[in-house]
């Protein structure tokens, strides 16, 4: 199979692409490489890299010959990035989305996975979020997670595949680092600073370990069409309050140096928290790495220098990068 992965030298992409390669597919990454363009400089295998904008139709059209799948993957991530420039991130995260699922199968394209966001919930008082709720999407960036998710799904047929996964907070190591969320950045200081501040702390924030979300786009990737086809999934592990997220931080960064736990008042009490019992009962794909081992192979990148300056490097941080780039 030939795999197009829009976005693929992003935070997640950059795991999933070596393990597509490693199990000998042949992978097409289009993307802007805003992040650094030498990610994939040492992977073996059967690569083609597409500098470019998804915006660019013919780019688009030139990407999907002879592709079999894609996993969409490409979106200017988190809110504070896409508010910097709110035309810019509906132009890339809504505008161009719907023609490339048309080009998509015009092209002949098998199967369409695309990533959605399990922020499309918004804040739900029930303590299991079942993809059968209803949306309430609190921000453009959510808002137009759900609406790719309609134009996508209503375009599902027996010879076009659609499957939309709505993952949680990834949180781990990868060649294209994030560190503006959450348990990353309570990991970076409490690494770099010995401190961590917990803002309220009842908030629950559901997580995956980046391992686990490669595990899950290749396990949709392989499964029948039947259990796929227009079918929706979240895509989480445990769901913990942000002070058992800071408490575990604390925890295993405390092997290598003293942690002081800071909590603060805040008026942002929302709280997400999202069932992955679907996925798990339909397709049978459970998460198998823990919060913990997230910390653990951070630490090791930190240890062993894979992730210098990493309190101030703008490639960490998508809101510092955007600023940086000033992509229009």
């Amino acid at each position: 199979m030939k795999i197009l992965v829009p976005g693929g030298a992003g935070y997640v992409g950059s795991r999933l692409v070596p393990a597509l390669l490693d199990k000998g597919y042949e992978v097409v990454v289009l993307d802007l490489y805003l992040y650094g363009r030498d990610i994939f400089k040492n992977l073996k295998g059967n690569l083609t890299e597409i500098e470019g904008d998804m915006r660019d139709i013919s780019l688009v059209k030139k990407a999907l010959v002879d592709v079999d799948a894609v996993i969409h993957l490409a979106c200017i991530s988190n809110d504070p990035s896409f508010e910097l420039n709110p035309e810019l991130g509906k132009s890339i995260n809504l505008d161009c989305f719907e023609p490339f699922v048309s080009e998509s199968k015009k092209s002949g394209v098998k199967r369409f996975i695309y990533a959605s966001s399990s922020s499309v919930y918004g804040v739900k008082e029930e303590p299991n979020v079942t993809e059968e709720m209803t949306l309430e999407p609190l921000t453009d960036y959510s808002r137009f997670k759900a609406d790719c998710e309609k134009i996508l799904l209503k375009e599902s047929s027996d010879d076009f595949v659609c499957t939309v996964l709505r993952p949680a907070t990834v949180c781990g190591y990868a060649p294209r680092q994030r560190l503006d969320v959450v348990v990353n950045i309570l990991t970076n200081l409490a690494f770099h600073t010995g401190k961590i501040k917990v803002m309220g702390g009842d908030q629950m924030r559901p997580n995956i370990h980046i391992d686990d979300m490669v595990r899950c786009y290749m396990h949709v990737l392989e499964q029948p069409s039947a259990k796929i086809n227009g079918k929706t999934f979240n895509a989480g592990y445990h769901n913990h309050t942000v002070m058992n997220l800071g408490q575990m931080v604390a925890k295993v960064v405390g092997k290598t140096r003293p942690v002081e736990l800071v909590i603060e008042p805040t008026n942002d009490n929302r709280s997400y928290h999202i069932s992955s019992a679907k996925i798990e009962k339909e397709l049978g794909f459970t998460a198998l790495y823990t919060i913990e081992d997230a910390v653990e192979g951070l630490v090791q990148a930190f240890q062993a220098g894979s992730l210098p300056d990493s309190l101030t490097d703008d490639r960490y941080y998508n809101i510092k990068t955007m600023k940086t780039v000033n992509l229009a």
